[in-house]
């Protein structure tokens, strides 16, 4: 048996059986990993009802050498993030985002920096100092940053013309290109989204520039509202299949 001890934030639980759950975590050290909680439901002391979606966690678990699934042996609470768990629109966004970390990860698959980006959104949705529209447009964008897949933004994809030579105000982005299509390649662009000029720029800089930075950006309406609908359309694309939690999150605005 190997003991793991490492801070975790939780993006999973479901019902095993009558006593047990089976919590899956996103761990700093180890990446994803799920885990049995043995009488978790049975039992009001072992792990007080901290096993809730999002909490930030330092859990130890043990792995033994039949690949079975690693046994939950402690755990404590470092985040509960109440502030989420009181709002159901803040609820429905991080919902969104561990759902969308869950289907991503690959199981046991250290992913450091999207383990800070996780944490990162997840705090400042709790604090509720940023608008929630703000937050989650960052962490989509850096998301598909971190896994090489970010949106062309400075060009047309197709003939290379830079952002700032392309004449209409607003530009058509095509999600199964990956990029911004000028007017005169635009023939034959399927799924196509248009975006203006300034939401563009916004999103570039995100894009290309550290949590701390990126964090200070101030959006328009305009801005907010084309973005949220670009990377919810660009983000599933490229997962495969659109999250429940998305349709929800939908639903609740």
């Amino acid at each position: 048996m190997t003991s793991i001890s490492t801070p975790a934030i939780i993006l999973r639980r479901v019902n095993h059986g009558d006593y047990d759950l089976i919590v899956t975590f996103f761990t700093l050290n180890n990446g994803k990993i799920s885990m049995i909680a043995k009488f978790a439901k049975k039992s009001v002391k072992r792990f007080a009802g901290i096993l809730e979606l999002f909490s930030v966690l330092q859990v130890v678990c043990k792995t033994g050498r039949n690949r079975g699934l690693p046994v939950l042996q402690e755990a404590s609470l470092k985040h509960l993030f109440s502030g989420i768990r009181s709002d159901i629109k803040k609820t429905a966004y991080a919902g969104y985002w561990v759902e969308l970390t869950n289907k991503w990860m690959e199981e046991w698959a250290k992913q450091v920096r999207v383990y800070h980006l996780l944490q990162y959104a997840l705090k400042k949705l709790d604090q509720g100092l940023t608008q929630e529209k703000a937050i989650s447009i960052l962490f989509q964008i850096k998301f598909m940053s971190l896994f090489g897949l970010s949106p062309n933004l400075s060009e047309c994809g197709i003939c290379g013309i830079p952002l700032e030579k392309i004449e209409n105000s607003r530009i058509i982005f095509d999600i199964i290109k990956g990029g911004l299509v000028c007017k005169n390649c635009s023939a034959g662009s399927s799924r196509p989204i248009l975006l203006s000029k300034g939401t563009i720029k916004q999103l570039f800089w995100i894009e290309n520039n550290d949590l701390k930075k990126a964090e200070r950006i101030k959006f328009t309406p305009l801005a907010l509202q084309e973005s949220e609908k670009f990377l919810e359309a660009f983000v599933p694309y490229h997962l495969g299949k659109e999250p429940r939690s998305l349709k929800f999150l939908r639903q609740i605005r």
